[in-house]
């Protein structure tokens, strides 16, 4: 097994932490919520061991990543996220072989920023391999958060999020390893609501086989330690997100991409989403789309759930956009 390496970086005028190792073409693992660089621990082996360097940061406000203002949400928009990976691209991927550019591979928030990425530099990415959270075009006429409460309602997860403090103590009183277990094993293709009066139940949570008592620990270590403000952050710049990218309103992906989903996510069981997916729309908005995969009876936390599918796809598709060299090695 490749040994994964740690270290920190100042990057954009963050401490950030990065997980690293193997030799070869760059690929960038974008994590998401409730996580940090330790969801992608299955693809990081995997691919070091088939001649490529894996490379997952903390993003800001997540684990070891330091330096962003937890107490501001404004701080936490698409375009800081870019902008950090921008600079962290920029000192990992400086030998001549990797030309400035990266594969990307994003699941979640890390998704979200994977496709942001894209939008303002696609000069950054070789390719990108986006799981669970397909692209999002901006709606000129209505704020997200406006919208997401018309659609769900307030006690839909996201809206209950919005109010800075409030779901933090709510947490703290269930505990951070029960609010972690219950989010990671999230199977319902229905919208997540947590309850005004309580957001989880008291019902014991089961792990399923891909997710075991020791991972769960990790994650619970890293919340216990930063707290889930910073992390929720993401969901509080939602509208703020919305008011500084107007001029990306009609903007189009042009990265080679393919993108997996589970049919039991919550995200491709949201309103309008499949037809969005498989009707043209996506196709539209990511003209060089060259694949979506929809794995059977997988839900949310697909790399995780099923990581040898998950990888076997990622590495088909970039072992095409990348050199003979390593290719070769394979």
């Amino acid at each position: 097994m490749e040994e994964i390496e740690h270290r920190s970086l100042s990057i954009n005028g963050l401490t950030m932490h990065v997980a690293e190792t193997g030799r070869g073409p760059i690929i960038l693992f974008l994590h998401g919520f409730p996580e940090c660089w330790y969801t992608w621990r299955h693809q990081m082996v995997f691919f070091a061991s088939r001649g490529y360097r894996a490379v997952a940061p903390d993003l800001r406000g997540f684990a070891d990543t330091t330096g962003a203002p937890a107490s501001d949400p404004s701080k936490f928009t698409t375009l800081h996220v870019a902008g950090d990976l921008v600079a962290l691209i920029d000192a990992v991927a400086a030998a001549p072989d990797d030309g400035g550019k990266v594969f990307v591979v994003g699941h979640d928030w890390g998704a979200v920023m994977a496709w942001a990425l894209c939008l303002y530099r696609p000069d950054k990415v070789k390719a990108l391999v986006n799981l669970s959270v397909p692209f999002s075009r901006r709606n000129p006429n209505r704020k997200p958060i406006e919208t997401l409460r018309s659609v769900y309602g307030d006690e839909y997860y996201i809206c209950r999020f919005q109010e800075p403090g409030k779901i933090e103590q709510e947490f703290s009183q269930i505990g951070t390893k029960n609010v972690l277990k219950k989010i990671l094993t999230y199977r319902n293709p229905g919208p997540l609501h947590l309850p005004k009066s309580k957001a989880f139940s008291d019902t014991e949570t089961s792990l399923p086989p891909w997710l075991s008592d020791e991972d769960v620990n990790y994650y619970v270590s890293k919340y216990d330690a930063t707290g889930f403000t910073g992390a929720l952050n993401y969901y509080r710049a939602l509208d703020m997100n919305w008011e500084l990218t107007g001029a990306w309103s009609k903007g189009e992906i042009k990265v080679a991409v393919k993108f997996i989903v589970g049919d039991l996510d919550l995200t491709y069981n949201s309103p309008g989403t499949k037809e969005y997916i498989h009707n043209g729309g996506f196709k539209k908005d990511v003209p060089m789309l060259k694949e979506v995969v929809v794995m059977k009876d997988v839900a949310h936390f697909i790399h995780q759930e099923k990581p040898d599918e998950v990888n076997a796809n990622i590495l088909s598709f970039f072992n095409s956009y990348s050199s003979s060299y390593y290719c070769s090695a394979l």
